[in-house]
C-alpha cells in the first residue's frame, strides 16, 4: 500500500485552518489541557513561554512539573507547526523530544481574579 505524498504548501494552508489552541492564545497562569487517547496532560503556562506539565508521561515518568517549552504539533510526520500548541487530531510534542498519542481534546482554564472584596 502507497501512502499519498503532502505538499509543504497543503500542510501550510491546512494549518491556517486548524482549529486548536495556539501560543497566542495562552497567558501565563493559565491551564491548557489535552486528553489525548491514552492520557490526559496539565500544562501550567509560565511568563516565559514554557509551561509546568504533569499527566500522561511526565506522571509515568515521575516527571511532574517538569518545566519545559512545548516544541508544537504534528499531524504524524516531520511537519511540525511551532506556534500550536495543541489541536485535536493532531500530535503535541514537547521540547524534550516526548510526542504525546492523538490529541482527543484540548481545553484552556483562565483563573480570573474577583472584582470583589470580601
Amino acid at each position: 500500500m502507497m501512502e499519498a505524498m503532502v505538499s509543504l504548501e497543503s500542510l501550510a494552508t491546512s494549518a491556517s485552518c486548524v482549529d486548536g489552541v495556539r501560543a497566542d492564545d495562552v497567558q501565563p497562569g493559565d491551564w491548557v489541557i489535552v486528553r489525548t487517547r491514552n492520557s490526559t496532560y496539565s500544562l501550567l503556562a509560565n511568563d516565559d513561554g514554557t509551561f509546568d506539565a504533569t499527566g500522561g508521561w511526565f506522571s509515568r515518568e515521575e516527571q511532574s512539573g517538569a518545566r519545559l517549552r512545548i516544541a508544537g504539533c504534528t499531524w504524524g510526520g516531520s511537519a511540525l507547526l511551532t506556534r500550536m500548541i495543541a489541536a485535536p487530531g493532531m500530535f503535541l510534542e514537547f521540547a524534550n523530544n516526548v510526542r504525546t498519542t492523538r490529541i482527543r481534546e484540548v481545553r484552556v482554564l483562565r483563573p480570573y481574579a474577583s472584582t470583589s472584596i470580601h
